[in-house]
């Protein structure tokens, strides 16, 4: 199926610099996911352009004095949700148990640690931007990408339509996205199978006659392993443009320092 191209995804670079922060609030959206609030007046002139930007924020243990002090601190990266002059949210799935030390190191902390509590915060160092209207939406992913299908749907308008799936352990873990009313938010739960099982099988049920008309923007990120069944419905069942959609592994499992591509 072709169509016309009523959007873009222009790769834009932004200004790398690094921000000293302190921890001003949390607040547990479910038992195992968590919104932090950081502020500081390093914030300020803070953007990111693209929904699904990566930003590395640091824990450092005590008060670096330095950037290289800072940059040499344990770091994971996040996609910012939400900022203004001087504060800036995240979201952080918690996976383990931070008072028992299973952890990793940035959910320990999103967790656990106390308000006024020091971090740092390093880009974005760059944005693909989406320009003009997509016809249709196809969002999927688990709770890593939740804050990313947040910003897309926020950018969407009221006419939009399309599919947003999000999987979650039960319904106790549910992740409310508010979108417009033609686009539909469907929640899989993947009980005690592994992560990302319940999406790529549901993925794997789309097919060439599911897909939407027009120009579609189609978004996957989740574990690693859901980049196959991702490529698999967007480029070839969907026949989608590759500089059109993005698919990644935001995370992948046994690896706690993985490092999403760009």
């Amino acid at each position: 199926m072709t169509s016309t191209t009523t959007f873009t995804l222009e790769p834009t670079g932004l200004e790398l610099r690094f921000r000293r922060v302190t921890l001003a609030a949390r607040e547990w959206l479910t038992r195992s996911y968590v919104r932090v609030r950081l502020e500081g007046s390093d914030l300020a002139g803070f953007t990111s352009l693209g929904a699904d930007d990566h930003l590395r924020i640091f824990f450092p243990d005590g008060d670096p004095q330095t950037v290289e002090e800072l940059r040499a601190s344990p770091s994971r990266e996040y996609t910012p949700l939400a900022w203004g002059e001087d504060w800036l949210e995240l979201e952080f799935a918690i996976h383990g148990d931070p008072a028992a030390g299973t952890a990793g190191v940035a959910a320990a902390w999103a967790a656990t640690a106390p308000l006024g509590a020091l971090a740092g915060i390093g880009g974005p160092r760059g944005s693909k931007v989406l320009t003009g209207r997509p016809d249709a939406w196809l969002l999927a992913g688990d709770e890593t990408a939740v804050p990313a299908m947040r910003r897309f749907a926020q950018a969407m308008d009221s006419d939009a339509v399309g599919r947003i799936v999000v999987e979650v352990t039960d319904a106790a873990h549910e992740l409310a996205i508010d979108a417009p009313s033609g686009v539909v938010v469907e929640h899989l739960h993947r009980g005690d199978a592994p992560s990302d099982s319940a999406l790529a099988t549901r993925l794997d049920a789309l097919g060439a006659h599911d897909r939407p008309e027009g120009s579609v923007f189609g978004f996957v990120a989740a574990e690693q392993s859901i980049v196959k069944p991702g490529r698999a419905l967007l480029l070839d069942r969907w026949g989608l443009d590759a500089d059109q959609v993005t698919v990644k592994g935001y995370w992948k499992r046994g690896e706690t320092e993985y490092h999403a591509p760009h």
